[in-house]
């Protein structure tokens, strides 16, 4: 896999899944809600780990900083 995400969408990434986890641990949002939210966040770290959205792929997009 090539990588597609830069350092920026990265941490905004951690960022929204932080707060995805603070919000279900919390108890502020339970429910159908509160899963989706936390499957979203698990989605997101990982995603983050390895610095690759397949979503980015089939549209061709990136947000690396091209070094040439």
């Amino acid at each position: 896999m090539k990588k597609n995400m830069g350092s920026a969408d990265r941490t905004i990434r951690f960022i929204i899944a932080a707060i995805f986890f603070v919000l279900y641990f919390t108890g502020t949002v339970t429910g159908t809600l509160g899963i989706v939210l936390l499957a979203l966040a698990g989605i997101f770290v990982l995603t983050s780990l390895v610095s690759f959205c397949p979503l980015y792929a089939p549209f061709g997009l990136s947000t690396c900083s091209s070094k040439t």
